[in-house]
């Protein structure tokens, strides 16, 4: 197994943890829990980096790296819900677009037809992780900063959800 598909399982594994320590109070807890969500977060951008730039690149890293970031979020999302610090519609919309998208990757995998993620999905992951660390660490809430990025990145993840359908428009068709 090669470092970036390890990445990917040390990511998977720190959500347990990560999650423990969102909703289990006691001081300092969202420190802790954002310190694990930036370490796996960074995991998602250094095992795509280094499959890459290595010529590393598996199929076991195609399928369990997009499964891993979607477990991440989710469970971040999830927390944060539970919490009372953001709406579940939110986190709805952040699903249905996962389950869409990853349904149509796997129609367009079946045709041998690869679809990328492109700049717009790419802008939506960093502001929604960035907005994610923000609302964990609780902080600069009155400027409203940590909310006005986690909406830019809903509106994100629906537009980059509309324009996966368009790419895979002759796959759905």
């Amino acid at each position: 197994m090669n470092l970036p598909n390890k990445l990917t399982i040390f990511r998977i594994i720190l959500v347990p943890f990560f999650v423990a320590f969102l909703l289990i109070e006691f001081p300092n807890n969202n420190i802790v829990s954002a310190i694990l969500f930036v370490i796996a977060s960074l995991t998602d951008f250094l095992d795509g980096y280094i499959a890459r730039k290595n010529n590393l690149v598996t199929d076991f890293g195609k399928f369990a790296d997009p499964i891993a970031d979607k477990i991440l979020v989710i469970s971040a999302c999830v927390c944060l819900v539970e919490k009372g610090v953001i709406p579940a519609w939110s986190v709805l919309i952040i699903i249905f677009r996962e389950f869409v998208i990853s349904g149509l990757r796997m129609a367009a995998a079946s045709k041998n037809v690869v679809i990328p993620a492109d700049k717009l999905g790419k802008l939506k992951t960093l502001t929604q992780m960035i907005a994610l660390i923000l609302l964990i660490l609780d902080v600069f809430n009155f400027l409203y900063i940590p909310y006005i990025l986690y909406y830019i990145s809903i509106v994100l993840t629906f537009l980059s959800g509309v324009m996966y359908i368009v790419k895979a428009k002759d796959i759905i068709l």
